[in-house]
């Protein structure tokens, strides 16, 4: 199935949760990472149950903090 992540087609043999995703993708830092789903923030609570479907379009977010002036 053909999904986007980072706006990027990329082709999954079979579906998956976010959780196996990340591990797919190896996610550099996956404890820090924000996913979100066709505009939709996915709850770190949901990593291991919520399926990746066809079509889907999935963005790998990073939050930095830090600066000063």
């Amino acid at each position: 199935m053909k999904v986007k992540i980072n706006g990027e087609e990329v082709v999954l043999e079979k579906t998956v949760t976010v959780e196996e995703l990340l591990i797919l993708q190896k996610v550099e830092m996956p404890d820090y990472v924000t996913v979100q789903i066709n505009e939709e923030i996915i709850e770190r609570d949901q990593f291991a149950v919520r399926p990746i479907n066809a079509g889907d379009e999935i963005e790998f977010l990073y939050y930095m903090g830090g600066g000063s002036n």
